[in-house]
């Protein structure tokens, strides 16, 4: 009772947002109210009165959110270029979580540095001098970095297996598995949330089901959670939904998998199937949910285009099979046609179908598909990719067309959703890197009632902050961080397209982290409150 009355005596606070419908995260119906921050939290949630305070926003007939969760991103390295994540906090983003698909950004050795850094290149920027080592100095130089978004960062399978195996494609013996297992430990204590895997990229993918349950043991040791790129998004779908499954029900970690879709016309409407099997999983009481961004193209490295076996030993032995005359038909003959374990990109949607978004040599092809740079050039396809690859080394990335709008539906709709952007942020990146959350509140929310909007904000917030375990955030209450998104629910869209995709969102109005606001009418404030966010640590 004390409490309530110094809540009631205090006159003063940092921001008052007025007469805002709050939509409280959780999926419950919006109320009328006033939100009232004191330093870096949420003080008081009233109707009654005015309560005097250094700021007043006056949010009639707009919206009040908790900040949204980007529960996939890659702007690892691109923070360090862009701190004030433009084109996440247009969109109301608060929080990104990085170091997915088994590529963290450390720990990292300053022997595997300069290839790991070459193969992430055409995935997550570049950037010369990484001045961290272990995890915990990557979290301070965010930190020191003072950017303008939280974010927090799972440890990836790939870097640590780069770090002792390196890039080689066999089993790890058990030295091996005892050093990955330290480092995973060394993570998880300094601050990670849980472990990544990547399994179509080396050398992510040479691990095999039993070393991942070993890594995800020491994460789950650690409370924290299992992000999973799966194995096969195509024609192993189904199989590769149920490893993902058994990897965590035999850690006994929460499961949570990357882009859920289903890609190549031959595979449209597996998720169906996939997430029934999610639903059994989440009847017997297993912890299991995915992301979506909402569009029908993915995007990622143009070397992922490559045979498996193309990819073996890592970037430089990459570039050693492609100037050699008889790997270099060998590898060309099965991006045509495949090999009898593997299907191509071209196989599964057709050169007119891959656009290239980066190239670090050619930008005049930026924008354009291989088929497009192919007739260009008058060479054939599968050699353009060869030579890109070649040219620019490895630093390049393409989107590709092999999604159903009736999967990205289904998925976007189904209970165990989040949602994502996946952004590249380099050369002529994809859309979803600028448009995803706002694109989900007006296609699917305003405009094909697919969702409520209280349904799908809760999708972007407390949804998110359970599954990855951000303390205090994804709600709007007293006592938590006042993460914060005001906007226009008549007037929020995406804009970004394929051809103009460097398009900010409309209708955002005001972004709050950790208390200030650092987006207001269209305009950065200049204030970089955004904090690392580490594991069972005060944030």
């Amino acid at each position: 009772m004390v409490v309530e009355c110094w809540k009631w005596l205090r006159l003063e606070y940092e921001l008052a947002i007025m007469n805002g419908l709050i939509f409280d995260g959780l999926g419950n119906p919006p109320i009328r109210s006033n939100i009232y921050v004191s330093g870096d939290k949420i003080g008081l949630i009233s109707s009654e009165g005015e309560l005097g305070a250094d700021e007043t926003i006056s949010a009639k007939e707009l919206a009040v959110a908790p900040g949204f969760i980007d529960t996939h991103s890659h702007s690892d390295l691109m923070l360090f270029s862009d701190p004030f994540a433009e084109s996440k906090i247009t969109q109301g983003v608060t929080t990104e979580i990085v170091g997915q698909d088994g590529f963290s950004v450390a720990p990292v050795q300053k022997e595997v540095q300069p290839e790991l850094a070459k193969y992430l290149s055409g995935l997550a920027g570049e950037l010369d001098d990484w001045k961290w080592n272990t995890f915990d100095s990557y979290l301070q130089r965010l930190s020191e970095l003072q950017t303008t978004v939280n974010v927090a960062s799972l440890v990836g399978n790939g870097t640590i297996r780069a770090m002792i195996v390196g890039f080689e494609r066999r089993e790890a013996n058990p030295s091996e598995l005892e050093g990955m297992r330290i480092l995973v430990a060394d993570a998880m204590t300094q601050g990670a949330i849980g472990l990544s895997s990547g399994l179509i990229y080396p050398p992510s993918s040479y691990a095999n089901e039993d070393e991942l349950v070993d890594l995800c043991n020491v994460a789950a040791e650690h409370n924290g959670i299992y992000v999973t790129h799966i194995r096969n998004e195509a024609h192993g779908l189904i199989e590769s939904v149920d490893e993902a499954i058994r990897t965590a029900t035999r850690a006994k970690i929460p499961l949570h998998i990357s882009h859920h879709k289903a890609i190549g016309k031959d595979n449209w409407g597996k998720t169906k199937e996939t997430l029934e099997r999610i639903d059994t999983e989440i009847s017997r009481w297993s912890v299991i949910s995915c992301d979506i961004y909402p569009y029908t193209a993915g995007s990622t490295m143009l070397s992922a285009s490559m045979p498996p076996w193309a990819l073996e030993g890592g970037p430089k032995a990459l570039r050693e099979r492609l100037r050699n005359p008889q790997q270099r038909s060998k590898i060309i003959r099965e991006l045509e046609e495949g090999s009898p374990t593997w299907k191509s990109y071209s196989q599964l949607g057709g050169w007119d179908k891959i656009v290239i978004t980066y190239s670090k040599a050619r930008k005049e092809v930026e924008g354009k598909s291989i088929a497009q740079i192919s007739k260009d050039l008058g060479k054939p396809p599968a050699d353009v990719v060869v030579d890109l690859l070649l040219e620019s080394d490895e630093a390049v990335s393409m989107v590709v067309f092999h999604i159903s709008e009736d999967d990205v539906r289904r998925v976007i709709a189904h209970r165990s959703s989040t949602i994502c952007t996946d952004g590249l942020l380099i050369g002529n990146p994809h859309p979803r890197a600028y448009g995803s959350f706002p694109r989900v509140l007006r296609r699917y929310v305003m405009e094909e009632r697919l969702l409520t909007l209280e349904r799908a904000i809760q999708k972007m917030t407390s949804l998110p902050a359970s599954k990855f375990r951000l303390k205090d955030r994804g709600t709007v209450k007293e006592g938590v961080f006042a993460d914060l998104v005001v906007f226009d629910p008549q007037r929020i869209r995406d804009k970004a397209t394929y051809d103009s995709p460097r398009q900010f969102a409309e209708g955002i109005r005001y972004v709050i982290v950790n208390g200030r606001v650092v987006f207001r009418e269209g305009e950065f404030t200049g204030i970089r409150p955004g904090r690392a966010l580490r594991r069972a640590r005060t944030q």
